[in-house]
């Protein structure tokens, strides 16, 4: 198994490379891949110094499996490169999510949609992630009709130049913005940049990515995304309207059987997620699970993970473990 990690000295490619020593990925030969600037760097895995190289020495090399974080114009670039000398590319920009001819994978709900002829895959987005995670179980049961959620999203999904800026405000320093505006004690409702219709980016991928993922073309979903000073892991405030109607303790029940998920919901002990809990662990975390008794069918639940984690590396790893698995390189 050759496999290679594309944009393995970026914040999401450092944490791909922990999850796959962590979960024991079965690798022969590893290809740690970057741009021209960070090639002949040495990076530590499982005890051994492994040097960067460039993009077309990893094509050359023919690697089966590339795991890309490199951000969407590498990829658009460079994914079709790779799938042309077979390689299968799981990639973690947003550059082929929305596109019809390539899967958008979360192995938990719709990993059974790969083929081998899939070369291209996409991850989704980080935020789209932990909310399909904890909605795919409860639409097959009570059907979604209506969905809005709210964000409150880690510094680390801006990336290292954000989580710089952060510790400089910390402590009073000037230093290069991440942002418009100071991050620290702030919330700043822009994620991503503004389109046409007055949300960002993010909100729409908020939108389109958990409906291209449940196959569901008429959810009803409305998005903000708010970042916030916390690098432990990204949060969601969603109030779920049902089709039909549910019992508290059957979405409890419901939710912690799922794979993945995490339910932490004891109000009577101050139990819920949170960040600092989520950050390093792979799992969904969910709580504050309670009914909106402003309309009927309708349930208010609070979904925390670790971003860089599930919502990037984690995913992109159990797609390919999954491949493996499956015998479909």
């Amino acid at each position: 198994m050759k496999l290679a990690v594309v944009g393995a000295t970026g914040m999401v490619g450092n944490v791909m490379l922990k999850v796959l020593e962590e979960r024991n990925f079965p690798i022969t030969e590893l290809l740690l891949v970057a741009s021209e600037r960070s090639v002949g760097k040495q990076i530590l895995y499982k005890g051994e110094n492994y040097t960067v190289i460039g993009m077309q020495d990893a094509v050359n090399l023919r690697p089966d499996i590339a795991l890309f974080s490199a951000g969407g114009n590498t990829s658009i670039e460079w994914a079709p490169k790779f799938a042309e000398v077979g390689t299968t590319v799981i990639d973690n920009s947003s550059a082929w999510r929305m596109n019809p001819n390539h899967k958008l994978i979360v192995p938990e709900i719709n990993a059974q949609e790969l083929t081998a002829n899939d070369k291209i895959i996409a991850n989704p987005n980080c935020s789209t992630i932990q909310l399909v995670m904890a909605l795919a179980p409860l639409h097959k049961k009570y059907t979604i009709k209506r969905l809005v959620v709210s964000t409150y999203q880690s510094i680390t999904g801006t990336g290292v130049k954000a989580v710089q800026q952060l510790e400089n405000e910390y402590v009073n320093k000037k230093g290069e913005m991440a942002y418009h505006y100071p991050i620290h004690k702030n919330a700043i409702p822009h994620c991503d940049v503004f389109e046409a219709n007055g949300y960002t980016k993010e909100e729409m991928k908020l939108v389109n990515e958990p409906r291209k993922i449940l196959n569901d073309a008429s959810l009803a979903i409305t998005a903000t995304a708010v970042r916030i000073p916390v690098v432990g892991g990204h949060s969601e405030s969603v109030n779920v309207a049902f089709v039909n109607d549910f019992n508290e303790g059957d979405v409890r029940k419901l939710l912690s059987e799922t794979p993945g998920v995490t339910v932490q919901d004891n109000t009577d002990i101050n139990t819920y997620p949170m960040p600092i809990y989520a950050e390093g662990k792979n799992d969904v975390f969910v709580g504050r699970i309670r009914r909106d008794e402003s309309q009927p069918n309708t349930l208010n639940m609070w979904i925390v993970a670790d971003n860089l984690r599930k919502g990037a590396a984690t995913n992109a790893v159990q797609i390919a473990e999954y491949i493996v698995a499956e015998n479909l390189i």
